[in-house]
């Protein structure tokens, strides 16, 4: 298996949520699955084609710190995403390094969704869920999500929290462009007002 497999939506320029719809970056982890066969990411797939969103990238990728730490700075940094989506490596085995490697990249966390995928999962799955390590956070203005590799924690995640939030905290953590005039009158330099003025 290569280090890395992708698909990649043909013709995505920029993201464009001004309809409501999220161009969602996807990265699964697991050493012992590829892309074709990964479950996880076939479901983060169909659930947000369900709900009218779309996969901008799928990424795979074993197991490795670096590798995934690279590859999600890598998805925050393209314009054509919105959000980033991880599944696989959150466990508590020596290899589940995801939450590890994804952390430090991460502004802000948003410490609430662990605590409500927890209750929601142990309504499924009981005490196992304490092994189901979750992370979220926004970073240059992009939520990231870390969800354990199961297709069914996958869907819950996504139908219960993500998709019900995705779009208002994109828009409250969305950074602004800077205001030329304000830059300018911060820097003590003329603006156009000033200008019109006749410069008083």
């Amino acid at each position: 298996m290569n280090e890395t497999d992708a698909t990649d939506a043909e013709g995505a320029d920029a993201a464009d949520s001004s309809d409501g719809t999220l161009c969602t970056g996807v990265v699964t982890i697991a050493s012992s699955r590829s892309l074709e066969n990964d479950r996880a990411g076939e479901v983060i797939a169909e659930v947000l084609e369900e709900s009218g969103n779309g996969v901008t990238v799928r990424e795979h990728v074993g197991a490795n710190h670096d590798k995934v730490q690279s590859i999600v700075s890598r998805l925050i940094d393209r314009d054509d995403v919105d959000i980033v989506l991880t599944a696989g490596a959150t466990g508590v085995e020596p290899t589940d390094t995801t939450i590890e490697a994804v952390k430090p990249l991460l502004e802000k966390e948003l410490t609430a969704f662990s605590e409500l995928f927890t209750a929601l999962a142990y309504e499924q799955v009981g005490t196992e869920v304490i092994t189901a390590r979750t992370l979220a956070g926004i970073t240059e203005g992009t939520p990231v999500f870390c969800l354990p590799g199961h297709a069914d924690a996958v869907r819950l995640a996504l139908a219960e929290i993500i998709l019900q939030e995705a779009a208002r905290i994109i828009d409250l953590a969305e950074e602004d462009e800077p205001d030329g005039d304000a830059d300018e009158a911060a820097s003590g330099e003329p603006t156009e007002a000033d200008a019109a003025d006749g410069g008083a």
